[in-house]
């Protein structure tokens, strides 16, 4: 039965398209809205306690789901708030609905008390932004606003004065079920062939796998074996690319492993797949280079590209495989899948458990949080070093995700992605693998693991420090400064909001604590005391990286922190002893 005002619209429009939650806080200028999903009882109003984790959380879902997830935010600061998970959410293309309330109408232009304009401030990280005028306008915006969302994989910000959402439902006015559009996209018959020339007359081809193979696992082992290629992924390619795949020689970037790097390093043809890997020098020069995506405007941005393929990759390679020839030297697949297993193996030796008297390494928290998680775990991970640690330590197998802000980098992001990711697969694992500083920043979102019940693990890498911004600072010679951090007891704090808590700062105390917490019918968060100058070197260290590790220790010694110089070299030691 349809509704009376536009809000009831809205809502009957939501939940015909599947949308059974929406992330946020009330306030007046949203009351409307709120009344009617109230009133509909079937949509739930996930309740969190700072509007950024509504962002996150949104995001969290629509990435798990790949379906519309919806966050709202009142007028001035609230909707305001919104705005980094928001980023996050369109810059990972996941499809996001964000509505924004506005002042009064009448008001709008005066200075009134909490005016802003969302409608310029949401733009930037946005596919589709617009403000209602009148009510008339809003059912056919908000659908408008739904299928940009999804089709263009992004964030829609639809922007409301509170008013609106209480006026009558314009004459006609019905809910329509809201989907993406199921469409097939490969490349023309003639860059094809041009493609396939190139891959023929190449004899040391790799291939940089992304997020964009997601879906074609099956096609991409069949290409990598076609093409005698070493499979080489970036960050948000390791959940699709890296299980099952005898042809994985690791990442590349500052996160990955010297065979990612040298795979690419001794190519003569370098294939992309569905990746917009950010850091050029990474890049191979003086290669054919080959670009799939089913963008187009993305292709060429970090490298210059010989062929441009514009499809999805499992179409791509479909359509590709047959123009190739079964290339019979393997040599260069060889070669890298060998240097990938001696780095593979000595990245294993440093999450070894040296002991309870040693430093609890995060390398070995992190390897035994994957032994120990189920084998369909969704897994969240903080900016910095546990994103680190997750892209070397967890092991995919095509059932497990990965949730993070790989490409907008902000801190906080793994609990609030959690709930997302937990209210929307209540039957699954999620296990927020929490820096100290990220958790701290948005510590409220523990609340709303009790308020909504959602049984969120989360593992927190407690070294009391901003570690990567001081390993950056390292980098550049600079002596750390401002990067401390006096922590609470986080699991105290976990105890006093009701979730389960737990300690652990020996290795022998490690897996007890892990397994009670995973076993836990609820949330619950283990406090992991770990080593702070742990220090984790990219595959390729740049003349001034190395000119800046050895100025910050001439520094950092001259203005008497030399103790810490010498816990850092015995800490890492075994770090730099893998290449």
């Amino acid at each position: 039965m349809m509704g009376t005002t536009v809000a009831d619209v809205l809502v009957a429009t939501l939940k015909a398209s599947g949308v059974r939650r929406i992330y946020g806080l009330p306030g007046d200028s949203l009351n409307g809205f709120t009344d009617a999903l109230r009133r509909d009882g079937e949509i739930a109003w996930a309740h969190v306690r700072h509007e950024e984790g509504a962002g996150f959380a949104a995001a969290g879902e629509a990435g798990i789901t790949g379906e519309l997830a919806v966050c709202a935010g009142s007028c001035g600061p609230g909707n305001l708030h919104l705005i980094n998970g928001l980023f996050d959410a369109n810059r990972s293309r996941v499809p996001v609905l964000a509505l924004a309330a506005q002042i009064p109408r009448e008001e709008i232009g005066g200075g009134y008390f909490q005016e802003t304009h969302p409608q310029e401030l949401f733009r930037e990280c946005s596919v589709y932004c617009e403000l209602v005028s009148v009510p008339e306008q809003l059912p056919r915006v908000f659908e408008i606003a739904m299928r940009a969302a999804l089709e263009l994989r992004g964030v829609a910000v639809v922007v409301v004065p509170g008013e609106v959402f209480l006026a009558d439902a314009p004459s006609g006015a019905k809910a329509r079920p809201i989907s993406r559009a199921a469409s097939l996209l490969r490349p023309d018959d003639a860059s094809l062939a041009a493609a396939a020339a190139i891959l023929d007359g190449s004899t040391r081809v790799t291939i940089l796998a992304g997020a964009g193979c997601a879906g074609a696992h099956g096609e991409l082992i069949a290409l990598a074996d076609k093409l005698k290629s070493p499979v080489v992924h970036a960050l948000r390619g390791k959940e699709f690319v890296e299980y099952g795949n005898p042809f994985d020689v690791g990442m590349t970037g500052l996160l990955g492993l010297s065979s990612g790097y040298r795979a690419m390093e001794h190519c003569d043809c370098l294939l992309m797949l569905g990746t917009d890997f950010p850091y050029r020098q990474f890049y191979p020069e003086g290669v054919k280079v080959i670009q799939v995506d089913v963008r187009g405007e993305q292709i060429g941005k970090r490298i210059p590209v010989d062929v441009p393929l514009v499809g999805s990759v499992k179409q791509t390679i479909d359509a590709l495989l047959p123009l190739l020839t079964t290339k019979q030297d393997s040599e260069h697949l060889e070669q890298m899948i060998s240097h990938y297993r001696r780095a593979r193996q000595r990245m294993d030796a440093l999450a070894e458990s040296k002991g309870s008297t040693s430093p609890l390494h995060p390398q070995f928290v992190t390897a035994t949080i994957d032994r120990l998680a189920s084998e369909n775990a969704i897994f969240t991970a903080d900016v910095g070093t546990p994103t680190i640690w997750l892209a070397r330590y967890l092991r995919m197998n095509g059932q497990r995700r990965l949730l993070g802000s790989f490409v907008h980098g902000t801190m906080a992001c793994a609990l609030p992605l959690a709930v997302g990711a937990q209210a929307s697969q209540p039957g699954r694992q999620v296990i927020s693998m929490s820096g100290d500083g990220g958790l701290a920043m948005l510590l409220g979102e523990l609340v709303t693991l009790r308020q909504l019940r959602l049984p969120v693990k989360v593992v927190v890498y407690n070294n009391g420090a901003l570690s990567f911004v001081e390993l950056e600072m390292k980098a550049a010679g600079i002596v750390n400064y401002g990067t401390d951090l006096d922590n609470p007891d986080f699991e105290g704090i976990a105890r006093a909001v009701g979730l389960f808590g737990a300690r652990v700062d020996r290795a022998d105390q490690l897996e007890d604590a892990l397994r009670a917490a995973f076993a836990h019918d609820g949330p619950a968060l283990v406090d992991v005391h770990v080593a702070r100058q742990e220090l984790s070197m990219p595959p390729k260290l740049t003349l001034g990286e190395i000119k800046g590790f050895t100025l910050y220790a001439t520094r950092t010694i001259l203005s008497g922190g030399g103790d810490e110089i010498i816990e850092l070299a015995k800490s890492n030691l075994r770090e730099l002893s893998r290449e």
